[in-house]
Protein backbone atom coordinates (compact mmCIF):
# COMPACT_ATOMS: atom_id res chain seq x y z
CA UNK A 1 0.00 0.00 0.00
CA UNK A 2 1.09 3.60 -0.98
CA UNK A 3 2.43 5.69 1.99
CA UNK A 4 -0.02 8.44 0.33
CA UNK A 5 -2.90 6.38 0.85
CA UNK A 6 -5.69 8.36 2.51
CA UNK A 7 -7.94 6.96 5.08
CA UNK A 8 -11.78 8.14 4.29
CA UNK A 9 -14.04 10.23 6.10
CA UNK A 10 -15.91 7.42 6.99
CA UNK A 11 -13.41 5.58 8.21
CA UNK A 12 -11.84 8.53 10.38
CA UNK A 13 -15.43 9.19 11.55
CA UNK A 14 -15.74 5.36 12.68
CA UNK A 15 -12.71 4.87 14.36
CA UNK A 16 -13.34 7.96 16.93
CA UNK A 17 -16.51 5.92 18.23
CA UNK A 18 -14.01 2.89 19.30
CA UNK A 19 -14.68 1.81 22.49
CA UNK A 20 -11.84 2.52 24.96
CA UNK A 21 -10.78 5.72 22.91
CA UNK A 22 -14.02 7.46 22.58
CA UNK A 23 -14.17 10.95 24.19
CA UNK A 24 -16.83 12.35 25.50
CA UNK A 25 -19.14 15.83 24.22
CA UNK A 26 -19.90 18.21 26.22
CA UNK A 27 -18.57 21.75 24.82
CA UNK A 28 -21.04 24.15 23.41
CA UNK A 29 -20.19 27.52 20.98
CA UNK A 30 -19.90 29.47 24.11
CA UNK A 31 -17.05 27.25 25.20
CA UNK A 32 -15.10 26.41 21.75
CA UNK A 33 -14.89 30.19 21.39
CA UNK A 34 -13.85 31.15 24.73
CA UNK A 35 -10.92 28.13 24.30
CA UNK A 36 -10.05 30.11 21.29
CA UNK A 37 -9.26 33.45 22.62
CA UNK A 38 -7.95 31.55 25.31
CA UNK A 39 -5.11 30.36 23.08
CA UNK A 40 -4.99 33.50 20.90
CA UNK A 41 -4.56 36.00 23.52
CA UNK A 42 -1.34 35.25 25.43
CA UNK A 43 1.85 35.53 25.11
CA UNK A 44 2.07 37.06 21.76
CA UNK A 45 0.27 40.52 22.79
CA UNK A 46 2.24 40.52 26.62
CA UNK A 47 5.43 39.66 25.14
CA UNK A 48 6.38 39.68 21.12
CA UNK A 49 4.83 43.04 20.27
CA UNK A 50 8.24 44.61 21.61
CA UNK A 51 10.47 42.10 19.68
CA UNK A 52 8.23 43.33 16.23
CA UNK A 53 8.10 46.93 16.89
CA UNK A 54 11.94 46.98 17.70
CA UNK A 55 12.87 44.64 14.72
CA UNK A 56 15.75 43.38 17.80
CA UNK A 57 16.68 39.70 15.87
CA UNK A 58 16.03 41.09 12.69
CA UNK A 59 17.17 44.56 12.05
CA UNK A 60 13.80 45.69 10.51
CA UNK A 61 11.81 47.32 12.96
CA UNK A 62 8.28 47.63 12.18
CA UNK A 63 7.55 50.59 14.53
CA UNK A 64 4.13 52.25 15.41
CA UNK A 65 3.23 50.24 11.52
CA UNK A 66 3.04 46.88 13.72
CA UNK A 67 -0.49 47.84 13.77
CA UNK A 68 -0.97 47.05 9.88
CA UNK A 69 1.44 43.76 10.66
CA UNK A 70 -1.49 42.84 12.55
CA UNK A 71 -3.60 43.58 10.17
CA UNK A 72 -1.99 41.58 7.57
CA UNK A 73 -1.44 38.54 10.10
CA UNK A 74 -5.47 38.41 10.76
CA UNK A 75 -6.56 38.61 7.33
CA UNK A 76 -3.68 35.54 6.54
CA UNK A 77 -5.34 33.94 9.59
CA UNK A 78 -8.68 34.35 8.59
CA UNK A 79 -8.19 32.80 4.98
CA UNK A 80 -7.02 29.96 7.13
CA UNK A 81 -9.73 30.08 9.68
CA UNK A 82 -12.46 29.36 7.13
CA UNK A 83 -10.50 26.62 5.96
CA UNK A 84 -10.21 25.04 9.51
CA UNK A 85 -13.93 26.08 10.14
CA UNK A 86 -14.98 23.54 6.70
CA UNK A 87 -13.03 20.80 7.89
CA UNK A 88 -13.54 20.84 11.37
CA UNK A 89 -17.76 20.93 10.72
CA UNK A 90 -17.11 18.39 8.14
CA UNK A 91 -14.78 16.22 9.99
CA UNK A 92 -14.91 16.88 13.70
CA UNK A 93 -12.38 14.65 15.18
CA UNK A 94 -9.42 15.49 17.46
CA UNK A 95 -6.20 15.14 15.65
CA UNK A 96 -6.68 18.55 13.69
CA UNK A 97 -5.20 19.25 10.90
CA UNK A 98 -2.91 15.76 11.26
CA UNK A 99 -6.45 14.17 10.47
CA UNK A 100 -7.40 16.34 7.56
CA UNK A 101 -4.21 15.61 6.03
CA UNK A 102 -4.91 11.95 6.62
CA UNK A 103 -8.46 12.38 4.38
CA UNK A 104 -6.68 14.22 1.79
CA UNK A 105 -3.35 13.95 0.88
CA UNK A 106 -2.14 10.21 2.90
CA UNK A 107 -0.62 8.66 5.50
CA UNK A 108 2.80 10.22 5.65
CA UNK A 109 1.50 13.74 5.03
CA UNK A 110 -0.41 13.10 7.35
CA UNK A 111 2.55 12.19 9.84
CA UNK A 112 4.36 15.44 8.87
CA UNK A 113 1.38 17.17 9.94
CA UNK A 114 1.29 15.40 12.89
CA UNK A 115 4.57 15.67 13.70
CA UNK A 116 4.96 19.27 12.90
CA UNK A 117 1.78 20.10 14.93
CA UNK A 118 4.31 19.06 17.91
CA UNK A 119 6.38 22.25 17.21
CA UNK A 120 3.42 24.67 17.03
CA UNK A 121 1.51 23.24 20.22
CA UNK A 122 4.64 21.10 22.42
CA UNK A 123 7.33 23.78 21.54
CA UNK A 124 5.43 26.87 21.34
CA UNK A 125 3.84 25.98 25.10
CA UNK A 126 7.95 25.90 25.91
CA UNK A 127 7.84 29.26 25.03
CA UNK A 128 4.91 30.88 26.90
CA UNK A 129 6.21 29.22 29.86
CA UNK A 130 8.84 30.75 29.76
CA UNK A 131 7.14 34.11 29.33
CA UNK A 132 4.92 33.34 31.52
CA UNK A 133 7.81 32.95 34.14
CA UNK A 134 9.21 36.25 33.15
CA UNK A 135 5.88 38.34 34.06
CA UNK A 136 4.82 36.08 37.27
CA UNK A 137 8.06 37.39 38.50
CA UNK A 138 7.26 41.34 37.67
CA UNK A 139 4.05 40.67 39.56
CA UNK A 140 5.51 39.47 42.68
CA UNK A 141 7.78 42.41 42.40
CA UNK A 142 5.69 45.15 41.57
CA UNK A 143 2.97 43.70 44.11
CA UNK A 144 5.26 42.26 46.81
CA UNK A 145 8.62 43.49 46.03
CA UNK A 146 9.79 39.68 45.53
CA UNK A 147 12.51 38.66 43.27
CA UNK A 148 13.15 35.24 42.29
CA UNK A 149 16.85 34.55 41.52
CA UNK A 150 17.75 34.95 38.09
CA UNK A 151 19.05 31.37 38.51
CA UNK A 152 15.88 30.28 39.12
CA UNK A 153 14.10 32.07 36.45
CA UNK A 154 16.86 32.21 33.48
CA UNK A 155 18.07 29.40 31.00
CA UNK A 156 21.91 29.06 31.27
CA UNK A 157 22.00 30.59 27.71
CA UNK A 158 20.17 33.55 28.55
CA UNK A 159 22.28 34.15 31.98
CA UNK A 160 25.42 33.77 29.96
CA UNK A 161 24.43 36.16 27.10
CA UNK A 162 22.62 38.66 29.72
CA UNK A 163 26.21 38.85 31.37
CA UNK A 164 25.20 37.82 34.82
CA UNK A 165 27.62 36.19 37.25
CA UNK A 166 27.54 32.51 37.12
CA UNK A 167 29.56 32.42 40.37
CA UNK A 168 26.44 33.95 41.98
CA UNK A 169 24.63 30.76 41.43
CA UNK A 170 24.68 27.68 42.74
CA UNK A 171 26.76 24.46 42.16
CA UNK A 172 26.74 21.33 42.48
CA UNK A 173 29.63 19.34 41.68
CA UNK A 174 31.14 22.29 39.96
CA UNK A 175 28.26 22.22 37.62
CA UNK A 176 26.26 26.15 37.63
CA UNK A 177 22.52 25.21 38.63
CA UNK A 178 20.82 27.93 36.33
CA UNK A 179 17.01 26.96 34.89
CA UNK A 180 13.24 28.17 34.71
CA UNK A 181 11.77 26.37 37.57
CA UNK A 182 8.25 28.57 37.71
CA UNK A 183 8.26 27.53 34.23
CA UNK A 184 8.63 24.14 35.09
CA UNK A 185 6.31 24.20 38.22
CA UNK A 186 3.42 26.10 35.75
CA UNK A 187 3.75 23.45 33.18
CA UNK A 188 2.76 20.72 35.34
CA UNK A 189 0.47 22.48 37.28
CA UNK A 190 -1.64 23.03 34.36
CA UNK A 191 -1.20 19.69 33.18
CA UNK A 192 -2.61 18.01 36.67
CA UNK A 193 -5.52 20.58 35.59
CA UNK A 194 -6.07 19.22 32.55
CA UNK A 195 -5.94 15.65 33.65
CA UNK A 196 -9.03 15.67 35.92
CA UNK A 197 -11.33 16.72 32.99
CA UNK A 198 -12.62 18.59 29.30
CA UNK A 199 -15.29 20.62 31.40
CA UNK A 200 -13.46 21.19 34.34
CA UNK A 201 -10.81 22.80 32.07
CA UNK A 202 -12.97 24.54 29.92
CA UNK A 203 -13.93 26.36 33.18
CA UNK A 204 -11.11 27.14 34.44
CA UNK A 205 -10.37 28.85 31.06
CA UNK A 206 -13.64 30.93 30.88
CA UNK A 207 -12.53 32.36 34.35
CA UNK A 208 -9.19 33.03 32.67
CA UNK A 209 -10.37 34.86 29.68
CA UNK A 210 -12.72 37.14 31.52
CA UNK A 211 -10.01 38.29 33.96
CA UNK A 212 -7.21 38.73 31.00
CA UNK A 213 -10.06 40.76 28.55
CA UNK A 214 -10.48 42.64 31.67
CA UNK A 215 -6.91 43.77 31.85
CA UNK A 216 -6.19 44.44 28.62
CA UNK A 217 -9.44 46.99 28.47
CA UNK A 218 -7.60 48.87 31.67
CA UNK A 219 -4.36 48.86 29.41
CA UNK A 220 -5.96 50.27 26.37
CA UNK A 221 -7.64 52.57 28.56
CA UNK A 222 -4.35 53.95 30.15
CA UNK A 223 -2.88 54.20 26.55
CA UNK A 224 -5.19 56.37 25.09
CA UNK A 225 -4.87 58.44 28.12
CA UNK A 226 -0.98 58.92 27.70
CA UNK A 227 -1.27 58.91 23.75
CA UNK A 228 0.81 61.40 21.86
CA UNK A 229 0.92 61.41 17.83
CA UNK A 230 4.62 62.46 17.67
CA UNK A 231 5.00 59.00 18.92
CA UNK A 232 4.19 57.72 15.93
CA UNK A 233 7.03 59.65 13.63
CA UNK A 234 8.17 57.80 12.07
CA UNK A 235 5.23 55.57 11.50
CA UNK A 236 6.98 52.49 9.37
CA UNK A 237 11.14 52.90 9.90
CA UNK A 238 11.43 49.76 8.80
CA UNK A 239 9.41 50.58 5.28
CA UNK A 240 7.72 47.22 4.25
CA UNK A 241 10.17 44.96 5.27
CA UNK A 242 9.87 45.85 8.92
CA UNK A 243 5.81 45.40 8.43
CA UNK A 244 6.52 41.74 7.09
CA UNK A 245 8.87 40.60 9.36
CA UNK A 246 6.55 42.39 11.91
CA UNK A 247 3.61 40.20 10.99
CA UNK A 248 5.87 37.05 10.66
CA UNK A 249 7.28 37.62 14.37
CA UNK A 250 3.90 38.62 15.76
CA UNK A 251 1.82 35.49 14.06
CA UNK A 252 2.99 33.78 16.95
CA UNK A 253 0.48 36.20 18.38
CA UNK A 254 -2.27 34.46 16.32
CA UNK A 255 -1.11 30.98 17.21
CA UNK A 256 -4.26 29.18 19.00
CA UNK A 257 -7.61 29.56 16.63
CA UNK A 258 -7.03 26.13 15.33
CA UNK A 259 -6.29 24.51 18.78
CA UNK A 260 -10.20 24.69 18.72
CA UNK A 261 -10.11 22.15 16.57
CA UNK A 262 -8.80 19.71 18.17
CA UNK A 263 -12.00 19.98 20.96
CA UNK A 264 -13.94 18.88 17.98
CA UNK A 265 -14.39 15.50 19.53
CA UNK A 266 -15.56 17.12 22.51
CA UNK A 267 -17.91 19.25 21.04
CA UNK A 268 -21.79 18.39 21.57
CA UNK A 269 -22.94 20.30 17.56
CA UNK A 270 -19.72 20.53 16.13
CA UNK A 271 -21.22 21.56 13.13
CA UNK A 272 -22.16 24.75 14.37
CA UNK A 273 -19.80 24.84 17.46
CA UNK A 274 -16.52 24.68 15.81
CA UNK A 275 -17.09 27.50 12.88
CA UNK A 276 -18.70 30.00 15.15
CA UNK A 277 -15.70 29.26 17.91
CA UNK A 278 -12.62 29.26 15.37
CA UNK A 279 -14.06 32.76 13.40
CA UNK A 280 -15.61 34.05 16.37
CA UNK A 281 -12.00 33.67 18.73
CA UNK A 282 -10.31 34.90 15.66
CA UNK A 283 -12.35 38.27 14.87
CA UNK A 284 -12.45 38.87 18.52
CA UNK A 285 -8.67 38.40 19.43
CA UNK A 286 -8.07 40.31 15.82
CA UNK A 287 -9.76 43.65 17.24
CA UNK A 288 -8.52 43.25 20.95
CA UNK A 289 -4.75 43.02 19.48
CA UNK A 290 -5.07 46.57 16.82
CA UNK A 291 -6.47 48.36 20.01
CA UNK A 292 -3.53 47.10 22.45
CA UNK A 293 -1.31 48.33 19.86
CA UNK A 294 -2.67 51.38 19.07
CA UNK A 295 -2.68 52.19 22.79
CA UNK A 296 1.28 50.98 23.03
CA UNK A 297 2.71 52.11 20.39
CA UNK A 298 1.00 55.72 21.21
CA UNK A 299 2.18 56.19 25.22
CA UNK A 300 5.64 56.04 24.25
CA UNK A 301 8.23 56.03 21.26
CA UNK A 302 8.60 52.35 19.82
CA UNK A 303 12.06 52.30 20.17
CA UNK A 304 12.36 52.39 23.92
CA UNK A 305 10.87 48.83 23.87
CA UNK A 306 14.43 47.76 22.92
CA UNK A 307 15.22 47.79 26.93
CA UNK A 308 12.43 45.92 27.92
CA UNK A 309 11.34 43.79 25.39
CA UNK A 310 9.81 40.63 26.61
CA UNK A 311 7.28 42.70 29.07
CA UNK A 312 6.31 45.80 25.95
CA UNK A 313 3.11 46.59 27.95
CA UNK A 314 4.96 47.17 31.66
CA UNK A 315 7.70 49.13 29.56
CA UNK A 316 4.69 51.49 28.40
CA UNK A 317 3.16 51.87 31.76
CA UNK A 318 6.68 52.68 33.31
CA UNK A 319 7.59 54.72 30.65
CA UNK A 320 4.73 56.87 31.64
CA UNK A 321 5.33 56.27 35.46
CA UNK A 322 1.90 54.95 35.65
CA UNK A 323 0.18 54.06 39.27
CA UNK A 324 1.55 51.36 40.78
CA UNK A 325 -1.60 49.30 41.03
CA UNK A 326 -1.99 49.86 37.19
CA UNK A 327 1.01 48.03 36.60
CA UNK A 328 0.16 45.34 39.55
CA UNK A 329 -2.93 44.77 37.98
CA UNK A 330 -1.68 44.54 34.25
CA UNK A 331 1.50 42.21 35.38
CA UNK A 332 -1.22 39.90 36.64
CA UNK A 333 -3.24 39.82 33.54
CA UNK A 334 -0.25 38.81 32.14
CA UNK A 335 0.08 35.92 33.96
CA UNK A 336 -3.52 34.89 33.89
CA UNK A 337 -3.25 35.62 29.95
CA UNK A 338 -0.41 33.22 29.50
CA UNK A 339 -1.80 30.39 31.97
CA UNK A 340 -5.01 30.64 29.74
CA UNK A 341 -2.87 29.48 26.57
CA UNK A 342 -0.49 27.63 28.50
CA UNK A 343 -3.90 25.11 29.29
CA UNK A 344 -5.47 25.34 25.76
CA UNK A 345 -2.13 24.16 23.91
CA UNK A 346 -1.53 21.31 26.45
CA UNK A 347 -5.04 20.51 25.92
CA UNK A 348 -4.42 20.25 22.27
CA UNK A 349 -1.26 18.89 21.66
CA UNK A 350 -1.84 15.09 23.72
CA UNK A 351 -5.17 15.03 21.31
CA UNK A 352 -3.01 14.92 18.39
CA UNK A 353 -0.71 12.62 19.64
CA UNK A 354 -4.10 10.65 20.77
CA UNK A 355 -5.33 10.52 17.35
CA UNK A 356 -2.23 9.67 15.92
CA UNK A 357 -1.88 6.51 18.37
CA UNK A 358 -5.53 5.75 17.42
CA UNK A 359 -4.41 5.35 13.63
CA UNK A 360 -1.30 3.14 15.29
CA UNK A 361 1.27 5.67 13.49
CA UNK A 362 2.49 5.50 17.62
CA UNK A 363 2.36 3.20 19.89
CA UNK A 364 -1.01 2.12 21.39
CA UNK A 365 -0.02 3.20 24.85
CA UNK A 366 -0.68 6.72 23.70
CA UNK A 367 -4.38 6.22 22.74
CA UNK A 368 -5.61 5.20 26.73
CA UNK A 369 -8.40 6.84 27.95
CA UNK A 370 -8.73 7.82 31.32
CA UNK A 371 -12.08 5.55 33.10
CA UNK A 372 -12.84 8.25 35.11
CA UNK A 373 -11.59 11.33 33.48
CA UNK A 374 -12.45 10.67 29.86
CA UNK A 375 -9.32 12.45 29.28
CA UNK A 376 -6.15 11.23 27.23
CA UNK A 377 -4.58 10.94 30.59
CA UNK A 378 -1.41 9.08 29.19
CA UNK A 379 -0.56 11.43 26.52
CA UNK A 380 -1.79 14.51 28.70
CA UNK A 381 1.11 13.61 31.24
CA UNK A 382 4.17 13.08 28.56
CA UNK A 383 3.36 16.13 27.08
CA UNK A 384 3.70 18.10 30.22
CA UNK A 385 6.91 15.99 31.06
CA UNK A 386 8.23 17.01 27.39
CA UNK A 387 7.06 21.18 27.67
CA UNK A 388 8.29 20.68 31.64
CA UNK A 389 11.91 20.10 31.01
CA UNK A 390 12.69 22.39 27.74
CA UNK A 391 10.95 25.66 29.31
CA UNK A 392 14.11 24.77 32.33
CA UNK A 393 16.48 25.34 29.80
CA UNK A 394 15.29 26.77 26.47
CA UNK A 395 15.12 30.59 24.79
CA UNK A 396 12.38 31.85 24.25
CA UNK A 397 13.07 33.34 20.86
CA UNK A 398 14.64 30.28 19.17
CA UNK A 399 11.12 28.48 20.75
CA UNK A 400 8.69 31.20 19.43
CA UNK A 401 10.57 31.25 15.59
CA UNK A 402 10.37 27.19 15.29
CA UNK A 403 6.76 27.50 16.48
CA UNK A 404 5.51 30.03 13.97
CA UNK A 405 7.29 27.87 10.87
CA UNK A 406 5.58 24.81 12.04
CA UNK A 407 2.51 26.68 12.20
CA UNK A 408 2.69 28.45 9.23
CA UNK A 409 3.17 24.78 7.32
CA UNK A 410 0.55 23.60 8.79
CA UNK A 411 -1.71 26.13 7.62
CA UNK A 412 -0.60 25.76 4.05
CA UNK A 413 -1.80 21.96 4.57
CA UNK A 414 -5.08 22.66 5.65
CA UNK A 415 -6.30 25.08 3.04
CA UNK A 416 -4.55 22.95 0.53
CA UNK A 417 -6.48 19.83 1.93
CA UNK A 418 -9.98 22.06 1.43
CA UNK A 419 -9.56 22.01 -2.43
CA UNK A 420 -8.58 18.47 -2.35
CA UNK A 421 -11.24 17.49 -0.59
CA UNK A 422 -13.60 19.68 -2.59
CA UNK A 423 -12.15 18.01 -5.85
CA UNK A 424 -11.99 14.42 -4.40
CA UNK A 425 -15.19 14.34 -2.66
CA UNK A 426 -17.46 17.31 -3.72
CA UNK A 427 -20.57 15.63 -2.82
CA UNK A 428 -19.73 15.31 1.07
CA UNK A 429 -22.21 17.22 2.81
CA UNK A 430 -20.63 20.35 4.46
CA UNK A 431 -22.30 21.96 7.03
CA UNK A 432 -19.83 24.89 7.01
CA UNK A 433 -18.53 25.54 3.62
CA UNK A 434 -15.86 29.03 3.45
CA UNK A 435 -17.22 31.29 1.15
CA UNK A 436 -15.24 32.54 -2.12
CA UNK A 437 -15.06 29.01 -3.69
CA UNK A 438 -11.11 27.62 -4.49
CA UNK A 439 -10.38 31.76 -4.04
CA UNK A 440 -10.31 31.35 -0.34
CA UNK A 441 -7.84 28.58 0.34
CA UNK A 442 -5.62 29.73 -2.35
CA UNK A 443 -5.79 33.06 -0.40
CA UNK A 444 -4.49 31.51 2.33
CA UNK A 445 -1.56 29.66 1.42
CA UNK A 446 -0.73 32.79 -0.51
CA UNK A 447 -0.53 34.81 2.67
CA UNK A 448 0.90 31.89 4.82
CA UNK A 449 4.14 31.78 2.46
CA UNK A 450 4.45 35.11 2.28
CA UNK A 451 4.97 35.52 6.03
CA UNK A 452 7.23 32.33 6.01
CA UNK A 453 9.48 34.94 3.88
CA UNK A 454 9.84 36.65 7.13
CA UNK A 455 11.24 33.93 9.08
CA UNK A 456 15.63 33.53 8.99
CA UNK A 457 17.51 31.23 8.05
CA UNK A 458 18.55 29.42 11.48
CA UNK A 459 14.76 28.64 12.01
CA UNK A 460 14.45 26.80 8.65
CA UNK A 461 17.13 24.47 9.21
CA UNK A 462 15.68 23.81 12.97
CA UNK A 463 12.46 22.84 10.77
CA UNK A 464 13.60 20.35 8.51
CA UNK A 465 15.99 18.55 11.02
CA UNK A 466 12.95 18.29 13.37
CA UNK A 467 10.75 16.72 9.95
CA UNK A 468 13.77 14.69 9.31
CA UNK A 469 13.50 13.29 12.97
CA UNK A 470 9.95 12.67 12.26
CA UNK A 471 10.41 10.69 8.89
CA UNK A 472 13.01 8.02 10.27
CA UNK A 473 10.39 7.59 13.36
CA UNK A 474 7.59 6.84 10.94
CA UNK A 475 9.34 4.20 8.61
CA UNK A 476 10.83 2.57 11.48
CA UNK A 477 7.34 2.21 13.48
CA UNK A 478 4.70 4.16 11.87
CA UNK A 479 4.90 2.38 8.32
CA UNK A 480 5.16 -0.61 10.23
CA UNK A 481 1.70 -0.49 12.21
CA UNK A 482 -0.30 1.45 10.71
CA UNK A 483 -3.97 0.56 11.47
CA UNK A 484 -4.14 1.73 7.70
CA UNK A 485 -2.19 -0.61 6.12
CA UNK A 486 -2.40 -3.81 8.29
CA UNK A 487 -6.19 -3.74 7.56
CA UNK A 488 -7.33 -3.35 11.14
CA UNK A 489 -10.11 -1.25 10.53
CA UNK A 490 -13.43 -0.66 11.67
CA UNK A 491 -14.82 0.35 8.26
CA UNK A 492 -13.37 -2.60 6.29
Amino acid sequence: MSIFQIKSVDEIMAESGEKGHKLVRVLGAFDVTMIGIGAIIGAGIFAMVGEAAVGASSGHPAGPALIISFVLTGIACGFTALCYAELAAMVPISGSAYTYAYATMGELVAWIIGWDLIIEYAIGNVAVAISWAGYFNDFLNSAFGINIPLWLRLDYRTFVQKGFDLAAAPHVLGVPVVFNLPAVLIVLAITAILIVGIRKSSRFNDFLVLIKLAVLALFVGVGFYYFKLENWIPFAPGGWKGIQVGAATIFFAYIGFDAVSTVAEETRNPKRDMPIGIMGSLVISTLIYILVTVALTGMMPFIELKNKIAEPLIAGLDYNHAATWIIVIVSLGSVVAHTAVLLVFQMGQPRIFFSMSRDGLLPSYFARVHKKFKTPHVTTIWTGVFVAVLSAFCNIDEMANLCNVGTLFAFVLVCLGVIILRVKDPDRHRPFRAPGGFVTPVLGIAFCLFLMQGLDKVTWVRFFGWLAIGLVIYFFYGYKHSRLRTGDLLLK
